[in-house]
């Protein structure tokens, strides 16, 4: 006889299911993502792929022929992934979080939207009562283990380009990383832009950067040219709040008209 599942996890299996749909379904959307990526990420690079979900990215960065180191602590996303992706020899796959420091953490989790599991309580927070987040629950947690980049480096090496999508924790990780990196992407919430603003600032301790903004799941670079962390600050004020979200690229400056490639 089939044991029947906890009621909650009905829900996460169809919120699974959801985030399948919007990240795999939309061949357009799949080009654009390849086509930003391919400004960051050359064959044979390497890339931190911090906060999977379902993979969508880290399988757009295989496909550009990178090597991929890909964290993902949410228990059943990294099922997803490892089916998808654990056979492959470019992609090294953790069922860990990345923090300021090692050790473990709660990880809350939305049954309903599984997108938006996160570590920062602080996020919740926000979303309540937000336009747009309507109805989002936060109604599990599971502790998991955390890794900083800085020990990510000392066991794969220097990455090209690090992607970071952790729902309003995105400072904290960057909070483990001790040297500047060529490439760098975080995601910025309108109903945290003060995450944002410290991330801006953290980067800004550890090199100097230049920075661009793709929106929500356009996938593509917002201004014609790159700017400095101020006029970026700017930016992120500046946005409307039906923005809702999007990814702020940073790049070490190199040249007077920067680019990621």
């Amino acid at each position: 006889m089939r044991t029947p599942f906890p009621d909650r996890a009905r829900p996460a299996r169809a919120g699974l299911r959801r985030s399948f749909d919007i990240y795999y379904r939309d061949r357009a959307r799949t080009l654009r993502m390849d086509r930003l990526n391919a400004e960051c990420v050359a064959p044979g690079g390497l890339v931190f792929d911090i906060g999977a979900h379902v993979g969508d990215r880290t399988g757009s960065f295989l496909r550009l022929g990178a090597q991929v180191v890909a964290l993902e602590p949410q228990p059943m996303a990294f099922r997803a992934v490892q089916r998808l992706y654990g056979r492959c020899p470019r992609a090294t796959l953790y069922a860990v979080a990345a923090g300021a420091r090692a050790g473990e953490v709660d990880l809350l989790l939305n049954s309903a939207n599984p997108t938006v599991a996160t570590i920062a309580p602080a996020f919740p927070a926000a979303a309540s009562g937000a336009p747009g987040w309507e109805g989002q629950v936060w109604d599990d947690r599971v502790r998991v283990p955390v890794t900083t980049l800085d020990a990510l480096i000392a066991a794969h090496g220097v990455p090209d380009f690090v992607k970071i999508d952790v729902e309003g924790h995105e400072a904290e990780v960057l909070n483990g990383l001790s040297v500047a990196l060529p490439c760098v992407s975080f995601e910025v919430t309108m109903i945290q832009r003060d995450v944002a603003l410290a991330c801006l600032a953290r980067l800004g301790r550890l090199g100097r950067y230049v920075f661009n903004l793709s929106l929500g799941e356009r996938h593509a670079l917002h201004l014609p040219e790159w700017v400095d962390a101020a006029t970026m600050a700017a930016q992120i004020l500046d946005l409307p709040d039906a923005a809702n979200s999007g990814d702020v690229y940073a790049r070490l400056w190199s040249d007077p008209d920067p680019g990621c490639d």
